[in-house]
């Protein structure tokens, strides 16, 4: 056998990035994961969905959705005394995660999840008035690719709300990449800013979103070099990038 032909069945065999980033947080979801995201994220998805002007009847969609808890609070805001009124739909590379988001809201009429990748969002065009993702834009392999289907399943005017606590301007954020096992991008506020406009987006924003949760003086971090490094992190916040679809219809696929 050939050095080359041994070149190509290895390649074959190694798992593409999506398929790497689903196999790290089923990781997480077996770990329970998905309960601690939302215990350390509460604080700035409450702030954020403050500001997304979210009504009744609304159709959102939560990318990467994790086990849903980001999901239900959106179905609580967008529905109403109707059954099924207000359409949210959690989208996540884990099938691990979709499956735990599923079974913690069967009580909810107004919510639906689905397994898929933010290359290929499994969702018809022109669908959702707004789009929020929480602390996963950053994790997609082909960012440019993600931004080019999020303007595709928007509607005309739909408004993007895109949650990062990993940014060049938080340099605490960066103490944590070198323990992740899977890629990241790392982008500061403009260049994320002069991506969005680049994909054809307008309006394009960004806000700093602190974490006000308090931290106990005796909470043990494995992320940050110290619990000050904890603190300064939380104090400078979050990147929340904000952004509008033009009033203009995506053409059907084929």
């Amino acid at each position: 056998m050939t050095d080359d032909i041994l070149e190509i069945m290895t390649a074959d065999k190694l798992p593409s990035p999506d398929e790497r980033l689903q196999q790290e947080f089923n990781r997480w979801a077996d770990a329970g994961e998905g309960e601690k995201m939302e215990r350390h994220h509460l604080d700035i998805t409450e702030k954020t969905m403050r500001l997304m002007d979210l009504r009744a009847g609304e159709r959102v969609l939560d990318m990467g959705c994790g086990s849903g808890w980001a999901t239900r609070m959106l179905a609580r805001m967008v529905g109403g005394a109707r059954p099924g009124f207000g359409q949210v739909v959690g989208i996540d590379i884990s099938d691990e995660m979709v499956r735990q988001a599923r079974a913690s809201s069967k009580d909810f009429k107004n919510v639906r999840f689905e397994v898929g990748s933010a290359a290929q969002i499994p969702w018809e065009g022109n669908s959702f008035d707004k789009v929020l993702s929480v602390e996963s834009f950053y994790y997609y392999p082909d960012q440019e690719r993600a931004l080019a289907e999020l303007f595709r399943v928007m509607a005309p005017r739909g408004r993007l709300f895109v949650l990062i606590n990993l940014y060049k301007d938080n340099p605490y954020s960066l103490q944590w990449v070198p323990k992740l096992k899977v890629p990241v991008h790392v982008r500061s506020a403009a260049e994320y800013v002069e991506l969005l406009k680049a994909h054809g987006f307008e309006n394009v924003e960004y806000k700093l979103i602190p974490d006000d949760t308090p931290t106990p003086e005796n909470y043990q971090t494995t992320s940050f070099h110290s619990l000050d490094d904890l603190k300064a992190f939380k104090k400078i916040g979050a990147l929340l990038l904000m952004a509008s679809k033009p009033d203009l219809r995506n053409p059907a696929r084929g």
